[in-house]
């Protein structure tokens, strides 16, 4: 289940700070794959979030943006990609929703690609807070407006960096972060695969 990066592979310039508001997420984009399957009006949408707060989330202001970052992941993929959310084991929920924030955020799948991965060429299995800054660092040649992020954004975006990988069970913990190998969910590998998301494997294959 190996995809091959060719030398000239191009990084794409779809880096944002979005994922400061969560990680997976993975009880509440349950209940969002289950409005978007639905087809709920928007009014529907705001009734469920906003007035009944299925999220159950003490901060409204938290529920709508946590709401907005799941429903934008999901977003970018098909109904059948959705019924993996709502149905789906935690292995297939978990990976499926680090495949769907690697699509909507490309920093954490070129994180994968340009840091993980090196770190395992050089066997060398542990991350650091460390390799994310110099991660940034380079990403700004990319993309300019990420010179224009706080200290304390990219704190919070390396936390939760490293707990989303933890979620996805791509490290170990967030405390001693070791590189652990990933095997992709069958019904997830043949999705990707047959709706060509090239990149989202070359990210997530970890061995």
């Amino acid at each position: 289940m190996s995809i091959e990066i060719l030398p000239n592979y191009t990084i794409t310039k779809a880096y944002n700070a979005d994922f400061i508001v969560g990680s997976l997420l993975v009880p509440e984009s349950r209940k969002i794959a289950s409005l978007l399957l639905d087809n709920v009006a928007e009014e529907t949408w705001h009734q469920a979030i906003t007035v009944n707060n299925i999220l159950q989330k003490k901060s409204l202001v938290m529920a709508r943006q946590q709401a907005r970052l799941i429903r934008n992941r999901l977003s970018l993929m098909t109904p059948e990609f959705w019924y993996f959310i709502k149905e789906g084991n935690y292995e297939l929920v978990s990976q499926s929703l680090f495949a769907a924030s690697i699509k909507h955020n490309h920093l954490i799948g070129d994180f994968l690609l340009r840091v993980v991965k090196t770190h395992l060429q050089l066997f060398d299995n542990k991350l650091s807070t460390n390799d994310w800054n110099k991660f940034l660092v380079e990403c700004e040649q990319i993309d300019p407006k990420i010179s224009q992020w706080t200290d304390n954004t990219r704190s919070k975006l390396a936390s939760m960096l490293f707990r989303t990988l933890a979620e996805a069970k791509y490290v170990d913990n967030v405390r001693s972060k070791i590189i652990i190998p990933v095997y992709l969910n069958t019904d997830l590998y043949k999705y990707l695969a047959y709706n060509g998301e090239l990149y989202i494997l070359s990210c997530m294959e970890i061995y």
